[in-house]
């Protein structure tokens, strides 16, 4: 049986696109710099953009690594479901993304690249993301379309709860919000 043998760059573009994720959750995108990403990954700026010739591909492949990352949430969810109709999947798993999303760093980095998806790359690699937790959620939980769309927007009002510290807020129009939402602390 013959081995495959990763080239040093095979090996390092995880590693670089993992400090992305960090980088760029922490700065966005216009605060991060290619040098802050090589710094954190511990490999030359020029090594860096040998991997990812532009800011843009470097962003796209931390949006990436962190839609992998979050399908692999919502897959370990649905595996833990006790309830398994569409709706007890679609629980779990929303209940793993807000494990997942407790240290707010894939959260920010949707967050920042929903501020910029009108640079096409970054567009294009987030509705990609999209697509697929949408038709993972989908296909996993059995879930009606109309099922699925709660989950997704149900989703994006618990970014809003976090990034906004709304559960901290004590006034009727923030409990409305928050009501039913929990997150690990």
């Amino acid at each position: 049986m013959a081995r495959t043998v990763l080239s040093t760059a095979e090996l390092r573009m995880p590693v670089v696109a993992a400090a992305a994720v960090q980088e760029f959750a922490r700065g966005g995108y216009h605060g991060t710099t290619i040098a802050d990403v090589a710094r954190a990954a511990k490999i030359s700026p020029a090594y860096v953009i040998k991997l990812y010739p532009r800011k843009e591909q470097l962003f796209v492949a931390a949006l990436e690594a962190c839609f992998d990352q979050v399908v692999e949430a919502l897959a370990a969810g649905a595996d833990r479901a006790q309830d398994t109709s569409p709706d007890g999947v679609l629980y779990t798993m929303g209940a793993a993304y807000a494990e997942l999303i407790g240290d707010r760093t894939l959260l920010m980095l949707q967050v920042h690249a929903q501020s910029v998806a009108d640079v096409p790359e970054i567009g294009t690699a987030l509705r990609a993301g999209l697509r697929e937790v949408v038709d993972f959620a989908k296909s996993r939980s059995g879930g009606s379309d109309e099922a699925v769309q709660r989950f997704i927007a149900y989703g994006q009002l618990c970014h809003l709860v976090v990034t906004a510290q709304i559960d901290e807020v004590p006034e009727a129009w923030a409990r409305l919000l928050t009501e039913g939402i929990r997150h690990p602390a």
